[in-house]
């Protein structure tokens, strides 16, 4: 989310509120295709973390904090050094760290490429370095492997979805060596949660959380707080 839009989202005009509608809504696409590259279900469980870009941090971390088998949610940023790695900075759009979120989860629960398919189903992959309205490369689709094996499967997810057609356009989402996820500020952290009316919230996360909830509904939990 802008800084403009951060700052006056309370006063939104019915016109501006329109398109800010409008550009939000552009980021859901329904129902997508499984990954057919993907690990199968751990034997015993376990954490592995998998770090997603996707547009404001706020409604990432809403969606993953929904899904069955995910352990636990941080909002920060990747993709830059550890000294610019703050709101303040990131948002000069000089820092090249995307608004990013890590999740932690079982891989006896739900496996990478489950949540590679929900992550598409939520947010635009098909814009560069923009999510709607909020333009900036700290908004960039991307994801930041952790292993191997999840550059794997992602580069083959991509390459999937591209040749099935399942976007309009051509997929421009980065996968990324992570070299450093560094926390967001405490009052980003669970923020859908905290402000469930805040007008962004309402007009471009709530509508994660419902393709999320519609697309997915055995991976669907609800979400009261910290876990």
């Amino acid at each position: 989310m802008t800084n403009i839009l951060r700052s006056t989202r309370t006063l939104l005009s019915s016109a501006l509120l329109s398109i800010a509608v409008l550009g939000c809504q552009a980021a859901t696409h329904g129902t997508i295709p499984a990954a057919k590259v993907d690990d199968t279900l751990a034997a015993k469980p376990g954490r592995e973390t998998a770090i997603f870009a996707g547009g404001c941090f706020w409604g990432t971390q809403a969606v993953f904090q929904r899904v069955r088998g995910v352990i636990s949610t941080t909002a920060g940023y990747d993709g830059g050094l550890a000294s610019t790695a703050t709101y303040d900075q990131v948002t000069t759009e000089t820092t090249n760290h995307a608004e990013s979120v890590k999740v932690v989860f079982d891989p006896s629960r739900i496996t990478f490429g489950k949540l590679l398919q929900i992550f598409f189903a939520v947010h635009d992959p098909t814009t560069l370095n923009r999510q709607g309205n909020d333009v900036g490369t700290s908004y960039r689709s991307a994801i930041f492997f952790t292993t191997p094996d999840q550059q794997r499967i992602a580069q083959a997810y991509i390459a999937q979805l591209d040749e099935a057609h399942a976007f309009p356009h051509k997929i421009v989402t980065a996968v990324t060596k992570n070299t450093g996820f560094f926390d967001g500020e405490d009052y980003h952290q669970d923020y859908a949660l905290k402000n469930p009316n805040d007008t962004y919230i309402l007009v471009c996360d709530r509508p994660k959380i419902a393709t999320l909830k519609s697309e997915f509904p055995d991976l669907f939990v609800e979400y009261t707080g910290k876990k």
